[in-house]
């Protein structure tokens, strides 16, 4: 089922999500939600905050969209090891419009289960990289243009209040 994408500023993007004790049938099922939802969308990443789920769970998809799916589930994804630097433009479903660049690490290597409960490390580097780092954010409430200098983050403040407001005047 396609889930709505919460769009900044909804207050749930900055809440931090629980661990996940145990995988249900309903986490399953919200990885399937999350998956048809990104697809649809269309994005690389996905987490379950971006759906209003505030549950450690994200998915990941880098491949180009003429190749198979290499979609990625992460449960309870935590940086074990990260180096190197990158500043590359990133975007993100919940920030519809709007795209900056980011300093992150270049290389990671993260932990976390599969949607079996298993352990599994994935050693990430590029895209794949920047992706891990900007899912495992929204599992702790913090958005890509939270990274932004002071003033590049007031002026998109600035410009996500005006198109609330435009958008709002054009509803009444």
């Amino acid at each position: 089922m396609i889930r709505t994408i919460l769009t900044y500023p909804n207050p749930e993007l900055k809440k931090k999500s629980a661990a996940v004790t145990i995988i249900t049938d309903e986490i399953r099922e919200l990885v399937s939600d999350m998956t048809e939802t990104m697809y649809h969308a269309p994005g690389v990443g996905l987490a379950a905050p971006q759906i209003g789920v505030h549950q450690r769970v994200i998915i990941i998809d880098v491949s180009a969209h003429d190749e198979p799916n290499e979609l990625i589930i992460a449960i309870n994804p935590v940086i074990v090891h990260a180096e190197g630097e990158s500043y590359e433009e990133e975007g993100c479903l919940s920030v519809p419009k709007y795209a900056a660049n980011v300093r992150r690490h270049a290389s990671v290597t993260v932990r976390g289960l599969d949607l079996e409960g298993r352990e599994q490390t994935w050693h990430a580097e590029g895209l794949l990289a920047i992706a891990f780092q900007h899912e495992i954010d929204h599992l702790d409430g913090r958005l890509f243009v939270d990274h932004l200098s002071p003033l590049k983050r007031d002026l998109f403040q600035r410009r996500a209040r005006k198109a609330a407001e435009a958008k709002a005047a054009g509803e009444r």
